[in-house]
């Protein structure tokens, strides 16, 4: 497929992306997410049409909280709907995102990470927004420039549609939001073949109407409650399938190389990084360097964080790795490592390689 290409920033890319699979947006702005709203505001006064044929409808509330609710409430009503947020803004959502994640609604949340504030005001692009949402039920997906968060988010906006799962599709604020590069676009009409209309059908049939009524909210007690909790493990246990076969599809179409972890670096590397986020470019220029020197390095990038796989992970390592050094971007007072780390530990163990 023959590609346009244009300059834009981590925001545009999203923006542009998000628009395509978005028929209302519910949006407040807060730095530095809130050129994506904005495009998708400029867009939709413009008269641009997503890949079902309409503009996309904007409500701007007054605060990040009112903004979920109204992405909540459009989703119950069947309308495929989207948020830009970062930092204190992703928090204040947090209360409705247990619900659209507990209803399995296919609704994508645009995070330009950005430092929640603790004993100061910070605007550093950490991954500690994101990383507060590990609970929810979103899955998680991360992007580390500008080319990736173009490629990328369509698979965050089309796995959740068939996954029946939200997506958080994060990418480092600043260091990827407001950073130009020149990029190859998608064409809608690739985006609208991707696009399962049947998922889509189905979740418009599952709508909150009088004419077809379902219950919703409903009260249960522990017994009842917990099992019903549990129940959803297998919509995760098959959500990173989903992931990869789209990863697979994205890559078919566009000559890309995406999996849920990707390894670069040396095939027999004995030493090897962990990590996600914009930092991954920086890293593959300092391994093509010392293994041009005589070092065996490598790294495994993180692209679907939630869920993990552990199957998935375990493959991307190469089989002569001796230490693994995980690189996250929070800072989690009180715990035994931070969010990544323990991940990658958990995985290792399950794994029987708890020795490395």
């Amino acid at each position: 497929m023959a590609r346009k290409f244009k300059s834009m920033d981590g925001n545009n890319a999203a923006a542009y992306v998000s628009y395509a699979f978005t028929e209302v947006a519910g949006i407040y702005p807060i730095t530095p997410s809130s050129p994506m709203a904005d495009y998708v505001d400029q867009w939709a006064a413009q008269g641009q049409k997503n890949i079902f044929g309409t503009p996309v409808k904007v409500v701007e509330m007054e605060s990040e909280a009112g903004a979920a609710g109204t992405v909540h409430g459009s989703l119950g009503a069947g309308a495929i709907t989207t948020t830009y947020t970062a930092s204190q803004g992703l928090l204040l959502m947090i209360p409705n995102m247990y619900k659209i994640a507990g209803e399995q609604l296919p609704s994508v949340f645009h995070v330009s990470a950005r430092t929640v504030a603790s004993h100061a005001l910070n605007i550093f692009g950490d991954h500690s927004d994101v990383m507060a949402c590990r609970q929810t039920g979103f899955a998680m997906l991360a992007e580390g420039n500008v080319q990736e968060v173009m490629d990328l988010s369509a698979v965050a906006h089309l796995a959740a549609i068939k996954g029946r799962t939200p997506f958080i599709n994060f990418f480092d604020g600043f260091r990827t939001s407001h950073e130009i590069q020149k990029v190859a676009i998608w064409d809608y009409e690739d985006l609208k073949e991707l696009c399962d209309m049947d998922a889509v059908q189905a979740f418009r049939d599952h709508a909150l109407n009088p004419e077809h009524p379902s219950a919703r909210g409903s009260h249960e007690n522990g017994d009842i409650f917990f099992q019903h909790r549990e129940a959803c493990n297998s919509v995760y246990d098959a959500l990173p399938e989903v992931v990869e076969d789209y990863m697979n599809q994205v890559n078919e179409k566009l000559g890309t190389n995406y999996h849920l972890f990707d390894y670069y670096g040396a095939p027999d590397a004995d030493r090897v990084v962990v990590c996600m986020g914009s930092f991954c470019d920086v890293l593959e220029e300092v391994i093509d360097y010392l293994n041009a020197h005589g070092e065996k390095v490598g790294l495994v990038k993180v692209r679907l964080y939630r869920p993990w796989s552990i199957k998935h992970f375990i493959a991307a390592l190469p089989k002569t790795v001796k230490s693994i050094a995980v690189m996250d971007r929070t800072k989690e007072p009180g715990s035994i490592g931070e969010p990544l780390y323990q991940d990658v530990i958990t995985a290792l163990y399950e794994s029987g390689m708890a020795d490395l």
